[in-house]
């Protein structure tokens, strides 16, 4: 596995890391004990970057990351990331980055992943309340303690990520980023290149989208967070399969499957990029991984930005509560 530096801090990881946010919630319900096999693998192909989320679970995803990972850890990235509260129960209590909540928040995630500091710390959702100049005040005093290494920032702007990157470096914005999602490509990359952040694109296969295993709505699970999302719907799911279909054949002349595809033209965006695809089997894994010796010509390349151009997905990414969330 190629390994890739994320900022200018030092922060190396895998090429391609594991979202493990469906292991835990969201995507419905998985086999916690492919999910415990799935981590291990993911060690044994050289992945070293996890990703997870207090709030995935809620809380639980960050228990099963630290003690599956507990025997490799010292080799491994572990980030983790808060800012979106939730309450027991499941419901989303609202978004902070009031420093109080950012340490206490941090020292939650140290507890449950049962390690003594965090790899790389995001602030899931900027708080649109709270300057963001004193949420990364007190995400840097955590690096001071010992508590985190390097600092990320999720879904920010390009005005937050300036002033963010002005009070600490920021090693890594995480923000979605695929065929169907490239709105990163207006500003944000220009940003995080100007200003030597890595990116780190978060749902690289159009959340199981571009993998063309979903034919039509009732093929995902009723309690599957995806059934919300607009372009899981009606009309926009009809026009995002054909998006898909076309993409099908570019992959078929290579031989490799649509999210193969989907993944090296993700990787081929820039030595800067480290995505990280979720999956909750070992078979998926192995396809992803596989995806890294995938080498995309000029003219590949060309013939899928003529087929799925920015803007070609239909319909919002998240619904427009979700959308709300996001920083402009």
């Amino acid at each position: 596995m190629k390994m890739v530096e994320l900022g200018n801090q030092g922060l190396v990881v895998s090429e391609l890391g594991l979202g493990c946010m469906g292991m835990s919630e969201f995507y419905g319900k998985a086999d916690e004990a492919e999910s415990v096999a799935t981590l291990r693998r993911a060690v044994e192909l050289g992945t070293t970057f996890f990703d997870t989320a207090d709030m995935y679970g809620p809380f639980t995803n960050e228990r099963l990351v630290g003690e599956v990972l507990k025997d490799v850890r010292d080799d491994l990235v572990i980030a983790t990331k808060f800012a979106v509260i939730r309450g027991d129960d499941g419901s989303v209590l609202g978004i902070s980055g009031k420093p109080d909540y950012v340490k206490s928040a941090c020292d939650a995630s140290l507890k449950r992943l049962g390690v003594d500091h965090i790899d790389l710390y995001y602030q899931h959702r900027v708080d649109p309340e709270v300057p963001i100049e004193d949420t990364v005040g007190a995400m840097a005093d955590l690096v001071s303690e010992g508590k985190v290494r390097f600092l990320g920032l999720s879904e920010a702007g390009p005005q937050s990520i300036r002033r963010a990157h002005a009070v600490h470096p920021i090693s890594a914005l995480q923000t979605e980023y695929s065929l169907w999602s490239r709105d990163p490509e207006d500003e944000i990359l220009a940003v995080t290149r100007e200003l030597g952040i890595g990116f780190v694109p978060y749902s690289p296969l159009g959340r199981g989208f571009l993998t063309g295993r979903y034919k039509t709505p009732d093929d995902l699970a009723e309690d599957d967070w995806r059934r919300q999302g607009p372009r899981f719907q009606g009309e926009n799911f009809k026009k995002n399969l054909e998006l898909v279909d076309r993409l099908g054949q570019i992959a078929a002349a290579r031989d490799a499957t649509p999210a193969q595809l989907a993944l090296a033209w993700v990787l081929a965006q820039g030595d800067d990029m480290a995505p990280i695809p979720g999956t909750t089997n070992r078979a998926n894994l192995e396809m992803n991984v596989d995806a890294t010796g995938i080498v995309l010509s000029k003219e590949e390349l060309a013939r899928i930005d003529e087929v799925a151009p920015k803007g070609a997905a239909s319909g919002l990414r998240y619904p427009e509560s979700a959308m709300q969330l996001v920083d402009g």
